[in-house]
């Protein structure tokens, strides 16, 4: 009779099993169709395509403001007025260094078109395959400048006028802002000797005691 007993208990407690099996079943895939359901439910959005134009599209560029130099020079109306406003720093590069003591020492006391010749054939010199690439390596080249010495400059009263002016010379050679008598000068010498080079050479302009040549 218990054992009977035994075998209902266990078929009942079998049955309750599966049927919670079945419950469990049953409910998630319901739970599954409520959420698709919902999903199906919601609207769908319009996609939005970006629509590409045929021709080209040119975005204008925004205007870029002149430096001051070149403000100057456009402002100016004569070298003297750009030399009295250009900006000249108090120290400056080897290289600038070695243009303004080309002006310095060979024209500071030549009206501002001859000081501007000189450091335009600095610059020529140095850009034609006859002479050294860089302002010093021209202005250090042995026997072609007599201010030169020892491989060196003179002392430079740094805190005079003329130095000062013939950094703002210097400076306007370097970048172009006021065109040069001497054009594409690449010789010159004053007016009271007569070297024999100057025979082979084309006078380019004459500028107070000074003859340029190219």
């Amino acid at each position: 009779m218990r054992s009977k007993t035994r075998m209902t208990g266990t078929i009942a407690l079998a049955a309750t099993i599966v049927t919670g099996f079945a419950s469990a079943e049953i409910s998630g895939a319901n739970a599954q169709q409520g959420v698709e359901q919902e999903i199906a439910a919601e609207p769908l959005t319009e996609e939005v395509v970006p629509e590409f134009v045929a021709g080209e599209v040119v975005q204008p560029l925004p205007a870029q403001p002149e430096t001051p130099d070149v403000e100057a020079a456009v402002s100016a109306g004569s070298l003297r007025e750009l030399v009295a406003n250009i900006a000249t720093p108090e120290t400056l590069s080897r290289e600038m260094e070695c243009l303004a003591g080309a002006v310095y020492f060979e024209s500071r006391g030549e009206p501002l078109a001859g000081q501007l010749a000189v450091a335009q054939v600095v610059i020529n010199r140095s850009e034609s395959d006859l002479f050294p690439s860089s302002y010093c390596g021209v202005v250090y080249q042995p026997g072609q400048f007599s201010f030169v010495r020892g491989g060196s400059m003179p002392r430079i009263s740094r805190g005079s006028a003329a130095w000062n002016q013939a950094k703002a010379v210097a400076r306007i050679a370097h970048e172009g802002l006021w065109e040069s008598e001497a054009r594409d000068s690449l010789y010159f010498h004053a007016r009271y000797v007569s070297p024999k080079w100057s025979r082979t050479k084309v006078a380019r302009a004459t500028i107070d005691t000074h003859i340029f040549y190219r």
